[in-house]
């Protein structure tokens, strides 16, 4: 038996141990918009410190103060500045600019997009395919200097800002480069009753994530639902 042979392979890593993200600040960019202020809300309930940004430091405040529960509002620069976390809620149209003027304030962050880039027409929603594959990948391009992940693409603002709704029964796709960051998102994720984060691939996988929205609106619309996801067998 060689020496080689004698060492033993340290046990697999299991998937659902996930970091302690209680003690994180949490900045929702696009915070006074449906899903921004959904997701805020749901942060802030299950414990987590939350600032809600908006381009009208006013605006912020207002909607802050509105949620309660501890959540402050400010303009995007400092919330960006103060939060460890920062999830992108923006609306598609002002995406690029939004961050591309954010790019010093969020050096070093960690920055969740959530934005589903999707255009309407009479027949109803459908995807739009971004130049660098999708908004998580144009995320990362304008911000060569953080740490770029895409989740929380399949809520229902609705059920997200229901306050007589206690449990979210819905998965949340997270994608990222690397392993540690999207661990920090699913757990984050799963900071909120009834919502699991699941690991779902590379950014390059992001476009089709962000398309199934698409889907979705068209389920709910026949269905009238608010339709979220569960991934099996994990």
């Amino acid at each position: 038996m060689t020496s080689t042979d004698s060492v033993q392979k340290a046990p697999a890593k299991d998937p659902w141990d996930l970091p302690d993200v209680s003690g994180l600040v949490v900045g929702v960019l696009g915070g006074t918009g449906d899903q921004g202020r959904g997701l805020a809300y749901r942060l802030a309930r299950a414990g987590q410190k939350v600032i809600i940004g908006s381009r009208a430091a006013e605006r912020a405040e207002a909607a802050a103060d509105e949620l309660g529960l501890g959540v402050e509002g400010a303009e995007n620069a400092e919330c960006a500045r103060r939060s460890d976390i920062v999830i992108v809620a923006v609306p598609w149209e002002g995406h690029g600019k939004t961050l591309e003027s954010l790019r010093e304030d969020l050096v070093g962050k960690l920055v969740v997009d959530c934005v589903n880039p999707l255009g309407f027409d009479k027949k109803g929603a459908y995807a739009l395919k971004p130049e660098e594959g999708s908004a998580a990948e144009q995320a990362a391009a304008l911000l060569p200097d953080s740490r770029v992940t895409a989740a929380f693409h399949h809520l229902s603002a609705v059920l997200l800002q229901d306050e007589a709704i206690d449990e979210i029964d819905t998965d949340v796709m997270v994608l990222g480069e690397e392993r540690a960051d999207t661990e920090i998102v699913q757990a984050l994720a799963g900071r909120i009753p009834g919502m699991r984060g699941v690991f779902a691939g590379r950014l390059r996988n992001a476009h089709q994530v962000e398309s199934l929205v698409a889907n979705l609106i068209s389920v709910n619309r026949r269905y009238k639902a608010h339709a979220g996801l569960r991934v099996t067998d994990v």
